[in-house]
């Protein structure tokens, strides 16, 4: 890059990854441009009124999980800057057909107690990973480290993460609610539960529902994205909207520059000065299925059969395990499944903000195949309907988006795309390519900092952080250690 750059940094994009890779290079003392296409950030992580005036809804992100336990963004002071985490008082609910939920608590007692007899299996699972979560989160929530801070709880967590959600499954529980709760769980990875590694998803996922919850950010996602915009405004950063970015000229010359946009788009940007060897490797990073979301406007609650379904913001709609698994190994044939595995969330059941007084918004998504124009609305909502009937009654507007649509939204959804390609076993931590810094190009000053690099999908700001460290090394200055 120039020498005599206007910038120390620019980062292309304001996901949550480039508002956590600018935060990183500000807070580093560097002077810092951060560049977004669309006219407001948080990329994935935005909320606008979707179906009827005073409906607040998330389009992509919603509840946040990995949002709240990730080591970086537990280092900045983000309440200061108006966020405010709301807890359910569970994480997540699975109803069955018996009309009645399997309910993941806080505790892993009472859950275990709700699972009748995989009760003793499943904390003797779960148990090891809540007790280590913060060491077990500072190993797998970046790069691979040779060798591990913590050997021993990565050991235990890698025996039963390479595994398939369905093998471990049905190894460990013999019943089907246990089953069902590990199928949903591991259904997060968007893959076939019986492929290697998916196994992962599940217990990280479930693990973070006892330790932390799965919280809604109050007034709707936008307002996690504001915050770190705002406070990276507090640190001197600059921030320009409505500026999409197709080639260098686009931007002001920095000595670094970090994309949070996948492969497919870094392509087209850096064009010629990308060495033919890399691009041919980068052309070969896979995508994987998409998503077909729906966002509800309701005159009321969703009428749950099962009364527990009230406890908690997500429920994971789709029955037994081998329904789950059935479904989702459908999409990988191609096919568009008659019952999906629906993802919902309720977020206004504990977040009023965001209707008003006596109405809800639903949010809810299936995966398809990559790039699929197939309507499924009719196929989730009957989904809804399956464990609570009379929902449509309530249904004031929807709003539809296919997987083209969302990533007409979102540039980085490649065909509905939403974790910045597939988290597969050969695709996980050699993400985008097989490289010692993942984050890291041949051309030099060029980074990655999107979901397409470790630790991958998900609301947690982790990838931004690493790939901003991996510059900071390349301007010479010291690293910027988590709290």
């Amino acid at each position: 890059m120039q020498q005599n750059s206007q910038y120390d940094a620019v980062v292309v994009g304001a996901g949550p990854n480039g508002l956590s890779a600018a935060i990183t290079l500000a807070k580093a003392g560097c002077s810092v441009l951060l560049v977004e296409a669309k006219d407001t950030v948080g990329g994935g992580c935005r909320s606008a009124e979707l179906t009827l005036p005073g409906f607040i809804h998330d389009p992509c992100a919603t509840i946040h999980s990995l949002g709240v336990t990730s080591p970086f963004f537990q280092s900045l002071p983000l309440s200061e800057f108006g966020l405010e985490w709301i807890y359910p008082p569970a994480a997540l609910v699975h109803p069955l057909d018996d009309k009645k939920a399997v309910v993941l608590e806080r505790s892993v007692d009472k859950t275990s107690n709700n699972l009748g007899e995989d009760g003793a299996a499943y904390k003797r699972l779960i148990g090891p990973f809540v007790a280590n979560w913060k060491k077990l989160t500072s190993e797998i929530l970046g790069p691979l480290r040779i060798p591990p801070r913590h050997p021993w709880i990565l050991a235990r967590f890698g025996y039963y993460a390479i595994r398939s959600a369905q093998s471990l499954a049905t190894s460990q529980f013999k019943g089907v609610r246990g089953r069902a709760l590990f199928a949903g769980l591991g259904g997060h990875s968007i893959q076939p539960l019986d492929q290697v590694a998916t196994a992962a998803f599940g217990l990280v996922l479930g693990t973070s529902g006892h330790v932390t919850g799965w919280p809604v950010a109050r007034g709707g996602s936008q307002s996690l994205s504001d915050a770190l915009a705002d406070y990276f405004r507090a640190l001197g950063g600059k921030i320009v909207t409505s500026s999409p970015v197709e080639s260098f000229d686009d931007f002001p010359s920095a000595r670094v520059v970090l994309f949070d946009v996948t492969p497919r788009q870094l392509i087209t940007i850096v064009g010629d000065r990308m060495p033919p060897v890399y691009r041919r490797r980068l052309e070969r990073f896979r995508y994987g299925h998409g998503v077909f979301k729906l966002d509800y406007a309701l005159d009321g609650a969703i009428p749950w059969r099962a009364t527990e379904c009230m406890q908690a913001a997500t429920a994971h709609l789709g029955g037994t395990l081998e329904e789950i698994a059935s479904a989702e190994k459908a999409i990988s044939r191609g096919e568009h499944p008659e019952k999906p595995f629906v993802l919902l969330a309720q977020q206004s059941l504990f977040d009023p903000t965001r209707v008003p007084n006596g109405k809800h918004t639903v949010w809810a998504y299936c995966h398809v195949p990559n790039g699929s124009n197939f309507d499924m609305t009719e196929r989730i909502e009957a989904q809804i309907e399956r464990f609570a009937p009379g929902f449509r009654n309530r249904v004031l507007a929807r709003n539809t988006r296919s997987p083209n649509e969302l990533q007409e939204y979102n540039a980085n959804y490649i065909g509905g795309d939403i974790n910045g390609g597939v988290q597969d076993w050969r695709q996980l931590f050699t993400r985008p390519i097989a490289r010692w810094v993942p984050y890291s190009t041949p051309m030099k000053g060029i980074y990655i900092c999107s979901s397409s690099t470790p630790p991958g999908g998900g609301v947690h700001g982790m990838c931004g952080y690493h790939a901003a460290q991996a510059a900071l090394k390349g301007l010479g200055k010291p690293p910027v250690r988590l709290l």
